[in-house]
């Protein structure tokens, strides 16, 4: 139950899933068609889909590694909130296209798992969303060479992190692509 008064509607969000910052993401293709799936349900049941789009000094707006994945093709109806941080709510539109909608809960994918998407998380859970972090439909590359953990096991971390947030009239969880539920949000507001 969102702790967002009047705001019983779910939003499907597709974070940065653009050409340069999927190139060499972990199980790629696989996540893609996830989300690919995930946007057609949510379509099919007239929930609202959100794209969100990164810019900055290395991520070109404009260039073809900015761009959306071939795979994904965003309908002319559905908003397009660009970013510059992190956190899909810092310094955008974000916040009033949901508003707007009246949603107070979000189903999150995209990339990269250990930056945007988790930002993103915090962000929409701290604003008191509702979220769902969708385990097979967000990825990020590799970068053990930095002394990270391997790509699946940041995933994995991810994934079990996000099941055990908590806090006062909202919840979070963890889904996987089929089992996705679009339901409204549970809100007395």
């Amino acid at each position: 139950m969102t702790s967002l008064h009047h705001r019983p509607n779910t939003a499907l969000l597709v974070v940065d899933v653009q050409n340069d910052v999927v190139a060499n993401a972990f199980h790629r293709d696989q996540v893609v068609a996830n989300i690919h799936a995930l946007v057609e349900r949510a379509r099919g049941q007239k929930v609202p889909v959100i794209w969100v789009q990164h810019a900055d000094d290395n991520l070109v707006e404009g260039s073809d590694g900015w761009r959306y994945v071939s795979e994904l093709q965003r309908l002319d109806s559905e908003p397009l909130v660009h970013k510059k941080y992190g956190d899909s709510f810092e310094d955008t539109t974000l916040e009033s296209e949901l508003a707007t909608r009246a949603v107070g809960k979000l189903v999150i994918t995209g990339a990269q798992t250990d930056a945007c998407i988790r930002a993103t998380l915090h962000g929409a859970f701290v604003r008191g969303y509702d979220t769902t972090l969708v385990s097979d439909a967000h990825t990020t590359e590799d970068f053990s060479s930095y002394g990270l953990p391997p790509a699946d096991k940041v995933i994995a971390h991810t994934n079990m992190y996000w099941t055990w947030q908590g806090g006062p009239g909202r919840k979070a969880n963890v889904d996987e692509t089929a089992n996705v539920d679009f339901a409204p949000a549970n809100n007395e507001g």
